[in-house]
Protein backbone atom coordinates (compact mmCIF):
# COMPACT_ATOMS: atom_id res chain seq x y z
CA UNK A 1 0.00 0.00 0.00
CA UNK A 2 1.46 3.34 -0.97
CA UNK A 3 1.45 6.48 1.12
CA UNK A 4 -0.01 9.74 -0.22
CA UNK A 5 -0.41 12.02 -1.84
CA UNK A 6 -3.30 10.66 -3.86
CA UNK A 7 -5.09 12.00 -6.91
CA UNK A 8 -8.49 11.43 -8.50
CA UNK A 9 -8.40 10.85 -12.27
CA UNK A 10 -11.49 12.46 -13.81
CA UNK A 11 -11.22 10.32 -16.96
CA UNK A 12 -11.17 6.95 -15.26
CA UNK A 13 -12.77 7.67 -11.88
CA UNK A 14 -9.82 5.95 -10.23
CA UNK A 15 -7.64 7.06 -7.34
CA UNK A 16 -3.96 7.11 -8.19
CA UNK A 17 -0.85 7.57 -6.12
CA UNK A 18 1.88 10.03 -7.01
CA UNK A 19 4.08 7.43 -8.73
CA UNK A 20 1.28 6.01 -10.88
CA UNK A 21 -0.75 8.99 -11.95
CA UNK A 22 -2.03 10.20 -15.28
CA UNK A 23 -1.66 13.60 -16.92
CA UNK A 24 -2.16 16.50 -14.51
CA UNK A 25 -4.94 18.05 -16.60
CA UNK A 26 -7.19 15.11 -15.65
CA UNK A 27 -6.37 15.04 -11.93
CA UNK A 28 -7.98 16.46 -8.82
CA UNK A 29 -5.75 16.68 -5.79
CA UNK A 30 -3.42 16.10 -4.13
CA UNK A 31 -5.26 14.52 -1.20
CA UNK A 32 -3.66 13.13 1.95
CA UNK A 33 -5.62 9.86 1.93
CA UNK A 34 -7.00 7.47 -0.63
CA UNK A 35 -10.48 7.87 0.89
CA UNK A 36 -10.38 11.65 0.55
CA UNK A 37 -9.26 11.35 -3.08
CA UNK A 38 -12.15 8.97 -3.79
CA UNK A 39 -14.52 11.72 -2.60
CA UNK A 40 -12.89 14.33 -4.88
CA UNK A 41 -15.90 14.84 -7.19
CA UNK A 42 -18.19 15.34 -4.20
CA UNK A 43 -15.74 17.74 -2.54
CA UNK A 44 -15.24 19.72 -5.77
CA UNK A 45 -19.01 19.96 -6.29
CA UNK A 46 -19.54 21.24 -2.73
CA UNK A 47 -16.78 23.84 -3.12
CA UNK A 48 -18.22 25.01 -6.43
CA UNK A 49 -21.70 25.33 -4.98
CA UNK A 50 -20.35 27.32 -2.02
CA UNK A 51 -18.46 29.67 -4.34
CA UNK A 52 -21.54 30.08 -6.56
CA UNK A 53 -23.58 31.04 -3.52
CA UNK A 54 -20.91 33.51 -2.42
CA UNK A 55 -20.86 35.04 -5.91
CA UNK A 56 -24.65 35.45 -5.84
CA UNK A 57 -24.47 37.15 -2.43
CA UNK A 58 -21.77 39.52 -3.63
CA UNK A 59 -23.85 40.41 -6.69
CA UNK A 60 -26.75 41.46 -4.44
CA UNK A 61 -24.99 44.34 -2.71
Amino acid sequence: MSAGPFFYDTRTGEVQDEQHRGPSKYLLGPYATREEAQRAPELARARTEAEDLRDEEEDDW
